[in-house]
Parts: C-alpha cells; sequence; structure tokens
C-alpha cells in the first residue's frame, strides 16, 4: 500500500471512529489534528450511516409495519451509529443561544443537562426527520434520502470550522484548529456528487440551496452570539443540514 493509499485509508478510519460509535480498532487515540486533517472524509462517513439507516427502513417494511414506524426505526439507527453526537451538540446549541451573555452562553453549552430549548429544538429535528422520511413513496426513495441526508449534511462541516474562528481557547474545536482549505473543498465536492446521484437535479439543488441557508444562518448566530463555534454549534449545522436535505427529499417539485 503506497502512502497515498494509506492516508485515505486512514482519514477514512479517523472520521469513522469520531463520527460514529462502530467498533473498529486503532492504535491510538484519536486527536484534534486527525479529525481536521480526515474531515474531507466525513461526507463518505455519511454515506455508511444513511446506508446503516436504509437497512433498518427496509427491514422494517419487510416487516409491514406502518411508514411512520418505519422512519422512527431508521432515525434510531442513525442515532444508535452515531451515539447521538450531532444530536447532543444540536440541544447544547439550542439551550446555549437561549442563555444571556456570551459567557453564560458557552457555559450552558458545556452543562450535560438539557433545558427547555434544547429539548424543544431535539424533538423538531426528530419529528421533522421521521415526518419527511415516512412521506417518501416506498424504501428506496427512502434509502437514497437518508444517504443524501447523511453525507450532504456533514459536507460543509469542514468549511465552517475553516471559515468561523474556535469560540474558546480550549475544547475539541480548538485543539483541532481549522481544516485545511483543500480538505474543506473535497468534502464539499464529495458532498455535492452524491446529492446529485441520489435526489437527483430539482431535488439536489433545493438541498443545496438550504444546506447553504443553514450555514449562513448558524454561522451568524455563532458569531455574534458566542464570538465563534464550537463542537456544538458545528453538530447543530448538521442536524439543521440532515432535515434539510430529508425536506428537499420529500418535496414535491411539481
Amino acid at each position: 500500500m503506497n502512502e497515498a493509499l494509506r492516508g485515505i485509508v486512514a482519514d477514512l478510519k479517523a472520521a469513522t471512529l469520531f463520527a460514529t460509535r462502530l467498533p473498529l480498532r486503532h492504535d491510538a487515540a484519536i486527536g484534534g489534528t486527525d479529525i481536521a486533517r480526515a474531515s474531507w472524509a466525513l461526507p463518505a462517513v455519511g454515506v455508511l450511516i444513511g446506508l446503516l439507516s436504509a437497512i433498518a427502513y427496509w427491514l422494517a417494511c419487510y416487516l409491514r409495519l406502518p411508514p411512520f414506524v418505519c422512519a422512527a426505526l431508521a432515525v434510531a439507527a442513525s442515532l444508535i451509529a452515531t451515539g447521538g453526537l450531532h444530536e447532543d451538540g444540536l440541544a447544547d446549541t439550542g439551550d446555549g443561544l437561549g442563555g444571556g451573555t456570551r459567557e453564560r452562553k458557552l457555559e450552558i453549552m458545556r452543562d450535560s443537562r438539557i433545558g427547555t430549548y434544547g429539548a424543544c429544538a431535539l424533538a423538531l429535528s426528530l419529528l421533522l426527520r421521521i415526518s419527511a422520511l415516512a412521506s417518501l413513496p416506498g424504501p428506496l426513495p427512502a434509502a437514497l434520502a437518508l444517504v443524501a441526508a447523511h453525507a450532504g449534511a456533514r459536507a460543509p462541516l469542514p468549511l465552517f470550522l475553516a471559515l468561523v474562528p474556535p469560540a474558546r481557547t480550549d475544547g475539541l474545536a480548538a485543539d483541532a484548529g481549522r481544516p485545511p482549505a483543500v480538505r474543506a473543498a473535497i468534502a464539499l465536492v464529495i458532498g455535492a456528487v452524491l446529492l446529485v446521484m441520489t435526489l437527483g437535479g430539482t431535488r439536489s439543488f433545493a438541498a443545496v440551496l438550504l444546506l447553504a441557508a443553514a450555514f449562513a444562518a448558524l454561522r451568524s448566530l455563532a458569531l455574534r452570539q458566542l464570538g465563534g463555534q464550537t463542537g456544538d454549534v458545528a453538530g447543530a449545522l448538521e442536524q439543521v443540514g440532515e432535515i434539510g436535505v430529508l425536506l428537499a427529499a420529500a418535496a414535491d417539485p411539481g
């Protein structure tokens, strides 16, 4: 195995270990610099998570369960695969942005307890994702939408971390530093290609617009209210991105 291929495999492994709870063997701990280097591979890991969710959806359909239950089990499979990593970030961000001063917001986001804003954000995320999936006409469209959502929502994360400075001097975001521009661009290209392959032209265009809107909104909120980004804000961006892609997949283009 040549050096370039070893690097690609190492990045895929690091991204998988960071973004999922899948039992991969790894000799050394994954640090912030490893995650920044491997950030380009996050959309590829999203494909894996989407496929695992699609398998759960197909199994539920095979058992002739109602569409809403099939969709709920597919979302549950993604939660198990990721350990609720991004859901935790969404809830913490919801609570933090509803706080007082910048320092208080960051303090709230580090608190493991969930508040009203975080609970509402999490409930809406689950409801919108499950409802959008349940509205799709069968297992194949649902499987394609799941792959699109998990890959597409992770594609902008490296660029977000590269453009928005860390809000703290410690923590994962600060330790990782900003992903290189080339790797952020690779992630965007992978995400865009996967969106077109899974959703087609019209829906993928709608998905890109929603992803861009989520990116701009969260970047503005993070800079104004927190002075930068944290891992929780990146998790919130992924969740909002998933919702946007699934809504685009469920929309009727007319």
